[in-house]
C-alpha cells in the first residue's frame, strides 16, 4: 500500500497531521526509552504495535532522515522504545531468518510481542500468503479459494501452521526476547464453552510461551458474561488484554482494569475513531488514525498504576500507528506514568507512628 497523505487531510485535534504530532513529541522524546520499574518491582514497557507501517516509515515522520533500511529503522526504534508488537505475523507465518535478524539488530533486553497468525484465532487468511509447502498440500478445492479458515484445513495442516509459527519465532524465544503472543479473537467469537476450549488449546500449543487474550465481541463483558469471563481467565492465569478503543459497537470492549494473571498485563490503545472502527473497504490504518489528547491518556494513569500492583510485568502498546501518532502518545503516556510514580513514591507512608489525619482536617 502506498503511503497515505500525512498532512493534507489533517483535521481536528485527534488528527492534526504528523508535523503537529511530532511537535508534541519533542518534550518527551526519551520518555519511553527505558523500562519503568514501580515501587512494587513491576516492570512497565511502552511501545507501538508496529514499526513498519508505510505511514510511519514515510520520510521525516518518525524515523530520522537517512534511516531507510530495515536494519536502520529497527535499530533506531529499539533505541527509542523497549518493546514493539509484530503485526506482520497475523498476515503471514514468521521466518526464523528474519527473526534472527531482529535479534541481531536490537539490545538483548528489547522485547517483541507477536500477533498470532489469523488461522490460530479463527480468522481468515489469504491463501496466497501461506507457505508453499502448505499451499501444495491443500486439496484442490481449497487451493482454489482466495481465503481460508483453519476449520477448512485438514488437521495435519492446522498442526503445521502452529509448528511453522513457533519455528519462525524460535530465535526470539531462544534469546529471551519473545514477550508474549497476542491471541486476538474476532467479533464472531462468542462466550460459549467451545470458545473457552479454543483459548485453552491455544495456550497448550504455545507451551511455555506466554500469551494474552483480546476479545472483539462485547458479549464477553455484558452483564451476563462478564464475571464468568474474568473468572475463567483468572482461574487459568491467562492475561486479559486491557483495551482503549471506540465504544458503542458490537466489537467494543469496555475499558477494564481487571488483572487475570500475576505474571503479565497487556494494554493496547486502538484510538477512538468511531466512524471507521467497523467500516469496510478502507485501509486498515485508517481505523487507527487517531491522536489521543492529554486528558484521554491521563485517564489511564491511575488504571495502569492499579494494574501494575497486581502483576510482575506490563506491556503497553499503542495501536494507533498512523504516522507518528502512536509513537507520540507512547512517549507522552510514559512521561505521565513516570511522573505519577514519582509522586506516589514521594507520599509519606502511613504507619502506627503517623496516624491517618481525621476526615476534614486541613492540609
Amino acid at each position: 500500500m502506498p503511503p497515505l497523505p500525512l498532512n493534507e487531510s489533517a483535521s481536528g485535534p485527534h488528527d492534526p497531521g504528523s508535523e503537529a504530532a511530532g511537535e508534541r513529541a519533542v518534550a518527551v522524546e526519551r520518555a519511553a526509552s527505558e523500562s519503568i520499574v514501580t515501587r512494587t518491582g513491576a516492570t512497565i514497557r511502552i511501545g507501538t504495535a508496529s514499526w513498519t507501517d508505510p505511514t510511519m516509515t514515510a520520510p521525516g515522520v518518525f524515523y530520522p532522515r537517512g534511516a531507510d533500511s530495515a536494519e536502520e529503522r529497527l535499530t533506531y526504534y529499539a533505541s527509542t522504545f523497549t518493546i514493539v508488537e509484530i503485526d506482520a505475523t497475523y498476515y503471514a507465518l514468521p521466518s526464523a531468518r528474519v527473526a534472527a535478524a531482529w535479534v541481531d539488530r536490537t539490545p538483548p533486553d528489547f522485547i517483541f510481542d507477536a500477533k498470532a497468525h489469523a488461522l490460530m484465532t479463527g480468522q481468515p487468511t489469504e491463501t496466497k500468503r501461506l507457505p508453499k509447502d502448505i499451499r501444495t498440500a491443500l486439496p484442490a478445492e481449497l487451493a482454489a479459494k482466495p481465503r481460508l479458515y483453519a476449520r477448512d484445513l485438514p488437521s495435519e495442516l492446522r498442526d503445521e501452521v502452529w509448528r511453522l509459527y513457533l519455528a519462525g519465532l524460535e530465535p526470539l524465544r531462544a534469546s529471551g526476547q519473545l514477550g508474549s503472543v497476542l491471541l486476538q479473537f474476532p467479533k464472531w467469537f462468542f462466550p460459549v464453552g467451545e470458545s473457552r476450549d479454543v483459548i485453552l488449546e491455544a495456550r497448550e500449543r504455545l507451551g511455555e510461551i506466554r500469551s494474552a487474550v483480546e476479545f472483539r465481541s462485547e458479549t464477553w463483558f455484558n452483564e451476563k458474561n462478564r464475571a464468568r469471563t474474568l473468572r475463567f481467565l483468572a482461574e487459568n492465569k491467562i492475561p486479559l488484554v486491557l483495551v482503549d478503543g471506540p465504544q458503542g459497537m458490537k466489537s467494543s470492549i469496555p475499558a477494564l482494569t481487571e488483572v487475570t494473571s500475576p505474571d503479565l498485563v497487556v494494554v493496547r490503545f486502538h484510538g477512538r475513531r468511531t466512524e471507521t472502527w467497523e467500516a469496510t473497504g478502507i485501509p486498515v490504518v485508517e481505523r487507527f488514525r487517531y491522536l489521543y489528547d492529554e486528558k484521554e491518556l491521563a485517564e489511564w494513569v491511575p488504571r495502569i498504576r492499579e494494574a501494575a500492583e497486581e502483576a510482575r510485568e506490563m506491556h503497553i502498546l499503542m495501536n494507533n500507528c498512523y504516522a507518528n501518532y502512536g509513537s507520540t502518545n507512547a512517549r507522552e503516556l510514559a512521561a505521565m506514568i513516570e511522573a505519577d510514580l514519582v509522586g506516589v513514591e514521594d507520599e509519606p507512608a502511613v504507619s502506627a507512628e503517623q496516624p491517618t489525619p481525621p476526615a476534614g482536617a486541613a492540609g
